[in-house]
């Protein structure tokens, strides 16, 4: 069973490389933006950062998913998880869940979101995650991977490693 949470900041392509390791690896995809309540959207979509008051819920519901997970196929998740305390919040209090993070300079990233479309998530944004990124410490159960190669590839290298 394999439960993945593909965690980084906005443009770090955790949509995309999640989809893609879940399917390699025959787990289901969830992208936790879809978990979002419409009030946190939409004060994201003004351009104004979410607080942990906002943030919790969220966390909550996706901390119910890796659940599921749990109990079915496992589960590969895209969710940022910026901080430990948000990263403690979703594994509840297991080390059966791996936190693969997407890291890229800041210029990567603002680049990526200047041409994204469709998506609540605006590029003024990106400083106020970036602040909040707490990187995976040594005693988590996890991985850092740079976010700047291509999406299949990034997926093929953590097939391997998480096999």
């Amino acid at each position: 069973m394999t439960l993945v949470v593909v965690m980084g900041v906005a443009g770090s392509g955790k949509s995309t490389v999640g989809a893609l390791l879940a399917e390699r690896l025959g787990a289901p995809f969830v992208d936790a933006d879809a978990l979002h309540s419409d009030e946190s959207i939409a004060k994201m979509t003004r351009g104004e950062p979410l607080v942990d008051a906002d943030r919790w819920p969220w966390l909550a519901r996706v901390a119910d998913v890796v659940a599921t997970g749990r109990e079915g196929r496992g589960v590969v998740i895209a969710c940022s998880a910026l901080r430990t305390a948000y990263r403690d919040a979703i594994r509840r209090g297991t080390d059966d869940v791996v936190f693969v993070h997407l890291a890229a300079d800041e210029s990567v990233l603002a680049a990526r979101l200047q041409t994204r479309t469709g998506h609540f998530m605006p590029p003024a944004l990106l400083a106020s995650q970036l602040d909040a990124l707490e990187g995976l410490s040594p005693c988590e159960n996890g991985v850092t991977i740079t976010a700047s190669a291509h999406p299949t590839t990034i997926a093929d290298l953590l097939v391997d490693q998480l096999t």
